[in-house]
């Protein structure tokens, strides 16, 4: 079983930063992409970033130049960077990842159970 654990998020003051880490577990055969979600209270769940290991990064420009993805592909982990923080990043962010599971099975999309991150002063 593939599971996906989401850690570092909490309060942080505007201006500031955090990094938040996501590693994946289980029986993996083979990671094809990473990504962050976000979602707001009362907003849809949007990307924030994605990496393929060992490849490029994506991310919306909306999420460009304050928001970094970074993978280690040895521990199954990935990182997003978070600086300059602003009230409006508050949301519950979420671990995503395209896994085929070494039982043999389809590719399958894992999602994490989220963090929370709230900005505020």
């Amino acid at each position: 079983q593939v599971q996906l654990v989401e850690s570092g998020g909490g309060l942080e003051q505007p201006g500031g930063s955090l990094r938040l880490s996501c590693a994946a577990s289980g029986a993996i055969f083979n990671i094809f992409r990473m990504n962050w979600y976000r979602q707001g209270s009362g907003k849809q769940r949007e990307l924030v970033a994605g990496i393929v290991p060992g490849g490029p990064t994506t991310a919306p420009d909306s999420m460009k130049g304050r928001f970094t993805i970074s993978m280690d592909s040895a521990k199954n982990t990935v990182h997003l960077q978070m600086n300059n923080l602003k009230p409006e990043d508050t949301a519950v962010y979420y671990c995503n990842a395209l896994i085929r599971p070494q039982d043999g099975g389809p590719t399958y999309s894992y999602w994490g159970q989220g963090t929370q991150v709230t900005v505020s002063s």
